[in-house]
C-alpha cells in the first residue's frame, strides 16, 4: 500500500519538482522543499492534488506536517483508514 501511494505521490509532485533526480529517487525520507525545490506555493497545489487523487481531506494541521513523502503518506493513510 505504501509504495501504491509514493508511486502516486511521484505523479503528482512531478510537474512541480525542480530537481528530477530527487524525483527518481523519491522515498518516505525526500523532503519537498529541501531534495525535490518546491515551494510553498506548488506545495499547496500538491495537497489539493493529493485531497482529489486519495478522494480525503487535508486539514490545516496536517498541511503542516506534511513536508516530507513519509508525513504524506502518514497523513493519507490516516485519512484513508478514517473513511
Amino acid at each position: 500500500m505504501e509504495e501504491q501511494i509514493i508511486d502516486r505521490l511521484r505523479e503528482i509532485i512531478m510537474p512541480y519538482a525542480k530537481d528530477q533526480n530527487a524525483l527518481n529517487c523519491l522515498s518516505r525520507n525526500s523532503d519537498f522543499i529541501n531534495d525535490l525545490k518546491i515551494n510553498s506555493a506548488n506545495l499547496v497545489d500538491i495537497i489539493l492534488d493529493v485531497e482529489e487523487a486519495f478522494n480525503i481531506e487535508i486539514d490545516n494541521e496536517a498541511m503542516e506536517q506534511m513536508l516530507s513523502v513519509g508525513a504524506a503518506v502518514d497523513i493519507i493513510n490516516r485519512k484513508l483508514a478514517s473513511q
